[in-house]
């Protein structure tokens, strides 16, 4: 691992379309702040889309925005940031405030890019990364306080590991007026079909069997349910209570029907990635089968305020993708779809996310709600305590009210 002092020693709506400004005769000007950039890391998903462009569309698309200052917290050998500050001009800073002012006394940027994900940082005694999106954040507003003016930020995924931290930055984005988004590529990449639920909608269940580790993917599954929950009829009024369940009491939850049976079989049917007795193809997996795949079941039961349920279910061993189901109010077929990845290392997902961090860079307006990741934020940390305790958790504080974008915000083409 290299220190800082011998790094710096040697050292940058229905239809999804990008948001440009074809008159705009000079680039916006953006920071990223990320706690590490290495082949796959987050920064190297998503920081690198200013750099060279996206495919998107059919065309390559170069955002009109340009990386000119980075500051990376933890740089280890196999660090990507050096070489491309080299090819593309940005310069690397020892300090946020530093790279947010671009080495002056003001701030100097159009927005902020803040990605706290991957890196070695200690986790809470129920299993939560400590990843410093928080404390980058703080030293980021710290500098808009102090210099009198404010700018756009994205924040990747969650917002904090700490409920009482994620809630003072969405307070602090609305004193200083500022556009803040943030949030999982899980809501805008494609679907497969390409469905959306009309504004007003009244799901009675809503399901997502995903896969992945905690805090991280639940994390990714929870906003694949909460994209399709805010548009519902009454829109957002938050989540009463979060079930964790673990092993053989999350087959016990399916087998009792303590969730729809019904919508757990449409999700498998839309799995692209669905498990297989050694010489079948495309067999559905009968319940001892899936016992035998699946050796550390995990699912989260939401309870919404208004009475709709949710569940959320990581199945390692039985898929390796996203798909959602819905009961519909007086409808008798559920309401499903796949929502799709690419794999690496061509990940378009992560495009379709950095353009709507684009959009609002350009635009100076969150093409959708903050609360959205601020309540996916609590259901994930409350998820893991309810895990933890082995217990139900009523969650009052959880009562984030909002409405959904009218515009769909997924890819289509």
């Amino acid at each position: 691992m290299l220190t800082r002092r011998t790094f710096l020693g040697t050292a940058s709506a229905a239809l999804f379309t990008p948001h440009l400004h074809a008159a705009e005769t000079a680039k916006k000007k953006i920071a990223v702040v990320t706690t590490t950039w290495h082949f796959r890391s987050h920064a190297w998903h998503m920081a690198e889309r200013f750099l060279h462009g996206y495919p998107i569309d059919g065309k390559w698309h170069r955002p009109p925005i340009e990386v000119v200052s980075v500051y990376v917290d933890q740089i280890g050998d196999d660090d990507l940031s050096r070489g491309r500050a080299k090819e593309f001009g940005f310069k690397i800073y020892p300090t946020i405030a530093e790279a947010v002012r671009c080495g002056g006394d003001k701030l100097a940027v159009d927005g902020v890019l803040l990605i706290g994900e991957h890196g070695k940082y200690p986790k809470t005694e129920i299993g939560q990364n400590k990843y410093p999106r928080y404390e980058f954040f703080k030293q980021i507003t710290d500098v808009f306080e102090k210099d009198g003016q404010s700018r756009s930020i994205f924040c990747d995924k969650h917002l904090s590991w700490k409920w009482e931290w994620a809630k003072e930055m969405v307070d602090i984005s609305r004193k200083m007026k500022f556009p803040f988004l943030a949030g999982s590529s899980l809501p805008v990449t494609w679907r497969m079909p390409s469905i959306e639920f009309p504004t007003g909608s009244e799901p009675e269940e809503l399901m997502c069997v995903a896969f992945g580790g905690l805090d991280v993917y639940d994390f990714h599954a929870l906003e694949t349910i909460q994209c399709m929950a805010e548009r519902r009829k009454g829109g957002e009024t938050g989540v009463k209570a979060v079930q964790a369940l673990r092993g053989d009491a999350v087959w016990k939850l399916l087998a009792s029907g303590g969730c729809d049976p019904k919508l757990f079989e449409t999700c498998l049917t839309r799995s692209q990635t669905l498990a297989q007795p050694p010489t079948f193809s495309h067999r559905y997996p009968t319940p001892e089968q899936m016992r035998e795949m699946v050796k550390e079941p995990i699912a989260y039961r939401i309870e919404y305020t208004d009475g709709l349920k949710a569940t959320m279910f990581l199945m390692n061993g039985l898929v390796q993708d996203f798909t959602f189901a819905a009961r519909m109010k007086g409808e008798k077929e559920h309401l499903s779809t796949l929502f799709h990845l690419p794999p690496n290392p061509n990940v378009v997902y992560s495009a379709a996310l950095m353009s709507k961090a684009e959009e609002m860079f350009t635009t100076g307006k969150a093409p959708y709600p903050i609360e959205r990741t601020l309540l996916t934020t609590g259901m994930v940390a409350a998820g893991l305590k309810s895990l933890a305790e082995g217990k139900r958790l009523e969650t009052p504080h959880l009562a984030v009210k909002y409405d959904a974008p009218t515009e769909s915000q997924f890819l289509r083409k």
